[in-house]
């Protein structure tokens, strides 16, 4: 076992919270590579293995760039908020067969006192949303099961958002009506700092992500995905 996370990984975000500045970052990058861009790369790069025997398709990149790791430079663009950067970081394990918004994928965020792990599609397009609540229809037994494996564990729970209303063409007394009324298909848990920061992580993770794998297959399935 090997631990990836100590705590100066919360003690560094927790300041970059107070110093959002490019000039503080770049003083201390040196230990945003070392405390947390680096540890992390490596937890990516020993998750492979085990998430290709939970589900082959999809991949677990640890390129410093353009892998699984998310950027932690904010694009501010188009926001009010100008600080340049993330106070958290995130990785998505995407499908192989592509990283757009109809692609089913695992997910994994560490923030002090609110780190999560899940999966799904979060704003899929609309298309993909029509596929997903068809296959719901369709195979209802198929979402059920999936559904219940993980809310067999504990602290596991659906989020994103739902119309207020059954979509158009579908039956608004359907009993999975709450579940077709979504319009993201996302579940997750919280992850405790001591959770993150413990020597068997990697073991956690990968049991997290087999909890869900069901549902991250009835999803692929739904958008015609293997």
């Amino acid at each position: 076992m090997s631990t990836y996370f100590k705590r100066d990984l919360f003690d560094f975000l927790k300041e970059l919270t107070v110093h959002n500045k490019r000039d503080w970052f770049q003083a201390n990058k040196e230990r945003y590579e070392a405390q947390v861009r680096d540890p992390f790369l490596r937890l990516i790069s020993d998750l492979g293995s085990g998430l290709k025997k939970i589900d082959p398709h999809f991949v677990a990149d640890p390129k410093p760039t353009g892998g699984s790791m998310m950027r932690i430079y904010r694009d501010i663009r188009f926001s009010k908020d100008k600080s340049p950067y993330k106070t958290s970081v995130a990785a998505h394990f995407w499908h192989k067969k592509g990283k757009d918004g109809a692609m089913p994928a695992y997910y994994l965020h560490l923030e002090p006192g609110a780190s999560l792990i899940g999966g799904g599609m979060w704003r899929p397009e609309t298309r993909a949303v029509k596929k997903i609540r068809n296959r719901i229809v369709s195979h209802a037994k198929d979402w059920q099961r999936a559904t219940a494996d993980f809310k067999s564990s504990s602290g596991w729970s659906m989020g994103g958002e739902s119309l207020t209303r059954a979509p158009l063409g579908y039956d608004s007394n359907h009993p999975l009506i709450e579940d077709l009324k979504r319009k993201d298909f996302v579940v997750g848990r919280r992850l405790s700092n001591r959770e993150v920061c413990s020597s068997d992580f990697l073991d956690l993770a990968l049991d997290d992500f087999h909890s869900i794998s069901t549902l991250i297959r009835f999803l692929s399935s739904a958008v015609g995905l293997k």
